[in-house]
């Protein structure tokens, strides 16, 4: 029989790791409607609100499924407008502004999506059901999101010099903040032994193979500075995260328990 005690710690891992999953996508979500009428063209703000929309659509699934595990009675709404900064578990790359820098928001979203892609590929193969469904679904809208933000790359790294210019510069100033993509902890070790979870060592080679690939087909030369450590996975944020709940959270909190 198994023990209460080990059963309880596994749905505590699985609904810590489905907040992880679920807070990268719906901070990224909102960081690209933040281009809602300000991308480049108006193709492209369809494109980010699609993508936007996407990330979404996976966070919702994500945080019902961390709400259901944790067994508090927390919906996805709890999660998403009740939570204080510090328990928000999202990496620190997918909430830094990129309001203001297109390249910003597409190199973020290159080394973001390139990650994304084999880890649903890989969940998909989760004991976990429900994780394994949003994998599946997933996968193809990561793909998508991946082609989109490495043809802006090559679009904008082999372009003009100023476009080459400032997506390199793009591309530095967010660089260090993807070791957190890769990070490993005692909660990941053990829903990777339990078939939950997906290896995060084992996302990094293809992760590597494709930014290289789109990195040289743009004339872009791979960031070589370090990688800091994340903090994000344990509740300690950069300072945009509080002002991107302040502006998320605020009608919620505002008139609480509004239903339309």
């Amino acid at each position: 029989m198994t023990d209460p005690q080990v059963l309880a710690a596994t749905r505590a891992d699985r609904a810590d790791y489905a907040l992880r999953l679920g807070d990268d996508a719906l901070v990224l979500s909102h960081r690209l409607a933040e281009w809602s009428s300000r991308a480049p063209q108006i193709e492209e703000d369809i494109a980010l609100t699609n993508i936007g929309l996407d990330l979404l659509g996976q966070a919702r699934a994500l945080l019902t499924h961390a709400g259901t595990l944790e067994g508090d009675g927390r919906d996805e709404d709890d999660l998403a407008y009740l939570r204080s900064e510090h328990e928000f578990r999202c990496c620190l790359l997918v909430e830094q502004p990129t309001r203001d820098d297109f390249g910003l928001a597409i190199a973020v979203q290159l080394f973001f999506s390139a990650h994304q892609l084999p880890l649903y590929q890989a969940l998909s193969q989760s004991t976990d059901t429900v994780l394994a469904g949003v994998a599946n679904k997933g996968v193809k809208e990561a793909r998508y999101h991946l082609e989109h933000a490495a043809e802006w790359t090559i679009r904008l790294g082999d372009g003009t010099e100023l476009s080459h210019r400032r997506m390199q510069g793009a591309l530095e100033a967010v660089w260090p903040l993807t070791g957190e993509l890769f990070q490993a902890d005692e909660m990941t070790a053990r829903l990777v032994a339990a078939g939950v979870a997906a290896d995060p060592a084992a996302l990094r080679a293809p992760w590597d193979t494709t930014i290289d690939a789109v990195l040289t087909e743009a004339t872009l030369t791979r960031p070589s500075g370090s990688v800091l450590a994340g903090t994000g996975r344990s509740g300690r944020h950069s300072e945009h995260l509080g002002y991107l709940l302040a502006e998320m959270q605020y009608l919620h909190r505002l008139h609480p328990g509004a239903r339309w």
